[in-house]
């Protein structure tokens, strides 16, 4: 804790957060009383050790607004335009001509996800082992994928609407961006990451992995969960090589590395006002701007936000228009193939956009 009070809501909730099935949190709340931290539950499940403060954490489709940024700077830079065809600029992959940039930000261009696709009537269509997998995506999860494949699988696929016409979220249109990215540019992702938005941030806390497993220290460990022989099997998945999920999610950060992104990024720091205000206009029928969700809360104010999760890690990415208000977390959890920590993740994500966006003093921007 850094700022001179206690918040004893945002403490209950954190705390309650660890009874209700998470192994650990560490919350960061910045606005103008200052910098708060709290942790609470455990590094590593079954543990008693508390989660390190500031810990490196798999940071899931958090990892989609970090490539959104970058792709938006290369609009900005003349590399391209939102609503070039993306088939242009990649050529070779057979895309549909009328898919756009804009379209694979914004997830609307039909595309199936190479993770695994689901379907209203609760059908899901399997994609690569992912970790709706089970056991299979634990005994698989050094597997190294080269983005290219995971691409062509899902282009092999049907498309689940017409470019354009829906809204579904899919990782591979955040591959597709990076092979874009790279195709244009002729340097990695990684590269032109690091040049427009970690160094001038100074942002060393964060990282893209490529097929490195580690996660460097400190850091909370993250559980798999599987059923074997009619038993639960837990397995600690904190090492695996990300590129099974590649620009889907596969980045690391720290909770003060996100806020100091995310309020630059609301600020107005990283991008053209014309292009901050494109990349905050949601879609209609899932409030998905460009690699940004736009919330309102249940009070009234605005939020920008994208969470993401990875294998029983996770953060959590919250600032006001402006960025005067930050609210960013990394969890640790036990995750299995049921999903069954998604509906205690919205529950608690809820509380806490309740508490420190809705509180008094009123929200900053």
């Amino acid at each position: 804790m850094t700022s001179d009070q206690d918040r004893p809501e945002l403490r209950k909730i954190i705390e309650e957060m660890a009874d209700s099935g998470f192994t650990g949190v560490a919350l960061h709340v910045n606005d103008e009383r200052g910098e708060w931290i709290a942790t609470a539950g455990a590094r590593e499940p079954g543990g008693t050790e508390r989660p390190p403060a500031n810990p490196y954490v798999r940071i899931g489709s958090n990892t989609k607004t970090f490539a959104a940024v970058v792709v938006l700077r290369l609009v900005a830079e003349g590399a391209f335009a939102l609503d070039d065809p993306a088939a242009g600029l990649l050529p070779g992959y057979g895309l549909d001509p009328r898919i756009t940039v804009r379209m694979l930000l914004q997830h609307t261009s039909g595309v199936f996800n190479f993770t695994g696709e689901f379907y209203e009537d609760g059908t899901v269509a399997p994609g690569i082992p992912s970790t709706i997998a089970g056991r299979a995506w634990v005994e698989g999860r050094f597997t190294a994928y080269r983005p290219q494949e995971l691409v062509r699988l899902a282009l092999s696929k049907p498309a689940r609407f017409e470019p354009g016409t829906g809204w579904s979220y899919a990782n591979t249109n955040y591959v597709l961006l990076r092979l874009l990215v790279e195709q244009v540019t002729g340097r990695s992702l990684a590269e032109e990451t690091r040049r427009l938005i970690l160094a001038p941030l100074g942002l060393s806390g964060t990282l893209l992995p490529g097929n490195d497993p580690e996660v460097p220290a400190p850091h909370s460990r993250a559980g798999y969960r599987y059923e074997e022989d009619g038993r639960q099997v837990v397995v600690d998945v904190t090492r695996q090589d990300p590129s099974w999920v590649s620009t889907g999610g596969d980045m690391i950060s720290t909770p003060r590395d996100l806020h100091t992104f995310v309020s630059a990024l609301a600020g107005g720091r990283l991008l053209p006002a014309r292009l901050l205000a494109e990349m905050c206009a949601p879609h209609p029928e899932a409030g998905y701007g460009l690699g940004l969700m736009v919330q309102e809360t249940e009070g009234g104010s605005t939020v920008l936000t994208h969470n993401g999760g990875m294998g029983g890690h996770a953060a959590l990415m919250y600032s006001t228009p402006g960025g005067g208000r930050t609210l960013t977390a990394a969890l640790n959890y036990v995750d299995d193939a049921a999903l069954s920590m998604a509906a205690p993740f919205q529950q608690a994500t809820r509380r806490l956009v309740k508490e420190v966006f809705d509180g008094a003093p009123s929200a900053a921007g």
